[in-house]
């Protein structure tokens, strides 16, 4: 019987057109769901999120894909993407999903918010790793080995168009596209410039360090939340605040999450500005979401940025100031 090893699902870089260009890439379009690596083997199938936690209840409609592997035994790495009527993919649409264990509830959530895997890369394949083989070489091995069916998929990669490729993106509303260098291995748990994401709309990783209460209609519930990413001495710094993006399903859902993890000082490692602490509820920071915005101040902020979710598929550590388009560098393409 074979035992699958536990893998650490290896992860992009930022980059733009100019950075991609030759022969050597493979392109692939940019789902905006949750990286989910899916462990098959004795005739069920293990999901498991990029921050190594067990998300297999949260979504039983992908059992069926045990069956799909010709009986063999696979460690699939892929995207779990919802699509709305139009086929577009909507993270908002995942996130009760993404929390949801109560089997009741996930049953109802999985009729009204099915989930589509898309899978795109073989880690290994019963008793061998794959990992050391090239690009081409395990993206055959997957197309050989995963029979698409009910709720995943194997989409397709191009060769040497990214120019193209992102430009269909953007005409499909999808987030951009991931270049893959052909002959370059799988490296586990690390981020690599051969693979290179760039993307339509950027958005960001950010923790939570606090939040002001809210007036008005959101009188007694919270108005805006002040936000932080770690920058490369490993200092939490404050990139902004946001205050849009919200339904009140996610308000009261925040508040519970951030009550009990309030504390009486800033976790930032420097200073917040005095206009934006003033009246701030501060929190350790150990809620990840994420936020779109349109571009960075000359200071380092985030300017009109609005709130897409929670992140627990992340650790707080990995929301990081490198992620956050330099002021100034537009390039080809908007990339965070």
């Amino acid at each position: 019987m074979v035992r699958l090893p536990a893998y650490a699902p290896m992860l992009a870089q930022l980059g733009t057109l100019t950075s991609v260009q030759g022969a050597d890439w493979a392109v692939e379009m940019k789902w905006d769901g949750v990286r989910a690596l899916a462990y098959v083997e004795d005739g069920a199938v293990r999901l498991m999120s990029r921050n190594a936690k067990d998300i297999t209840p949260a979504y039983p409609e992908l059992q069926l894909m045990a069956g799909a592997t010709g009986g063999h035994a696979a460690v699939i790495d892929g995207e779990i993407v919802a699509f709305d009527e139009t086929g577009r993919p909507r993270f908002e649409a995942l996130q009760p999903r993404m929390h949801q264990r109560h089997p009741t509830a996930v049953a109802e959530l999985a009729g009204a918010v099915p989930v589509t895997y898309m899978a795109f890369d073989l880690l290994h394949l019963d008793a061998a790793s794959v990992v050391s083989r090239t690009y081409i070489e395990r993206r055959e091995l997957l197309e050989s080995t995963l029979t698409p069916g009910y709720r995943w998929e194997v989409p397709v990669w191009f060769a040497d168009h990214a120019a193209r490729a992102f430009d269909s993106s953007r005409e499909l509303g999808l987030e951009g596209v991931v270049c893959k260098r052909m002959g370059s291995p799988y490296r586990p748990g690390r981020r690599s410039s051969e693979w290179t994401k760039v993307k339509n709309v950027r958005t960001v990783e950010v923790v939570i360090g606090g939040w002001k209460p809210g007036g008005g209609r959101r009188a007694g519930m919270i108005g805006s939340l002040l936000l932080g990413a770690y920058d490369g001495l490993g200092r939490l710094v404050y990139v902004g605040h946001v205050g849009t993006g919200f339904t009140e399903a996610m308000l009261r859902d925040l508040r519970e999450r951030l009550a009990p993890l309030e504390r009486p000082d800033p976790p930032f490692d420097v200073p917040v500005p005095r206009e934006h602490a003033r009246d701030t509820r501060w929190v350790e920071p150990r809620v990840v979401g994420e936020v779109q915005y349109a571009e960075v101040t000359g200071d380092g902020m985030l300017r009109h940025p609005s709130w897409r979710g929670l992140r627990p598929d992340r650790e707080p550590d990995e929301a990081s100031t490198t992620e956050i388009l330099p002021p100034g560098r537009d390039g080809d393409a908007a990339v965070g």
